[in-house]
């Protein structure tokens, strides 16, 4: 989840931000009271995407079309918040027929005997502004700590009643600690797939009734 730093005209903390919505500020709410809660992910808003760079030249860009995730956010106490997210594996999407078959071979993902990737949270902090979160990333039965850091966009409540909240995050790992060493090397020099993958969340989630 996330969303990219931007800046206020006067600091303040999460428990006494006012929060405005479309429809206006939500009456004697604080923005602490407003965004603690549980959330489900919107996957149909949402996106949880990679790009690499390919062939040393270029930047191929994919995401998971099939992901569902919960979170529990805590504005006062930002270290009681917890989040998971769980994507299918197989529904890995690349804008390439011959690539994302490639990806859940068992060159890669191997889908078939893993097919799904989780994120379960370890560690959250946050600013009000920025929330980092580390946690574990398992991909292809291999688990490492991974450290994303989050952009809070705000919340606001959609014609359907539903209070929204907004984060955009990103992160960089090296594929090869999950264990996806394939590569292939260009006569050029270098390599087909780069080792270093970012990993990007554009996450719009519903606070639970």
């Amino acid at each position: 989840m996330g969303i990219f730093n931007r800046k206020r005209k006067h600091a303040s903390t999460p428990a006494d931000q006012a929060v405005t919505t479309p429809a206006g500020t939500l009456a004697t709410a604080t923005a602490g009271d407003v965004l603690s809660g549980d959330y489900t992910i919107d996957a149909a808003h949402s996106r949880v995407g990679f790009s690499a760079r390919h062939a040393m030249v270029t930047t191929v860009r994919g995401e998971f079309k099939t992901f569902e995730g919960t979170a529990h956010i805590d504005a006062v106490t930002p270290s009681q918040s917890w989040v998971k997210l769980t994507m299918q594996t197989a529904s890995v999407d690349t804008a390439s027929a011959d690539r994302d078959g490639h990806l859940v071979s068992g060159d890669f993902f191997d889908a078939v005997a893993h097919p799904e990737i989780t994120f379960v949270s370890t560690d959250v902090t946050s600013d009000g502004e920025s929330w980092t979160i580390t946690g574990d990333l398992t991909i292809k039965g291999e688990t490492q700590p991974v450290t994303i850091d989050f952009e809070y966009g705000g919340t606001a409540r959609d014609p359907f009643g539903n209070l929204r909240a907004g984060f955009e995050g990103a992160t960089t790992i090296n594929r090869k600690d999950w264990g996806l060493t394939w590569n292939a090397a260009l006569e050029t020099g270098g390599v087909l797939v780069s080792e270093k993958i970012k990993l990007e969340f554009d996450v719009s989630a519903i606070k639970n009734a």
